[in-house]
């Protein structure tokens, strides 16, 4: 089964959900606030995705970060940050089993088309 990680009130987590929803797609929502994020998963999908796509630069939490922050956040590690503000993923993270997809866009709905039933 597919799971959408993302937020509840995102706008885009809530558009992927009903297009889901509407195709006839089985899925579940993971919400990063309630459910939590491991560190693990945010890792594979930095290895797998690439931090340039999988940090979103343009939300309010990466505004708000200290200078440092960010220049730590780019050159090091940012698993554990990124577990931390989980707003400083982009999103949603759509895991289909074999790969994750980022964002909701036409290449996304292209790739969810084949799991149409």
């Amino acid at each position: 089964m597919i799971t959408v990680y993302g937020i509840a009130n995102c706008d885009t987590c809530r558009k992927a959900r009903k297009w889901l929803d509407q195709a006839g797609i089985a899925h579940r929502f993971h919400d990063f606030r309630k459910d939590g994020l491991e560190a693990g998963s945010v890792e594979a999908w930095s290895d797998e995705i690439g931090l340039e796509k999988l940090l979103n630069r343009r939300g309010t939490t990466w505004r708000g970060l200290p200078d440092e922050q960010k220049a730590w956040l780019e050159a090091g590690d940012a698993t554990a940050l990124m577990v931390e503000n989980p707003t400083l993923l982009k999103r949603p993270v759509i895991d289909l089993g074999d790969r994750r997809l980022v964002g909701f866009d036409a290449a996304v709905t292209t790739a969810l088309e084949a799991l149409k039933p």
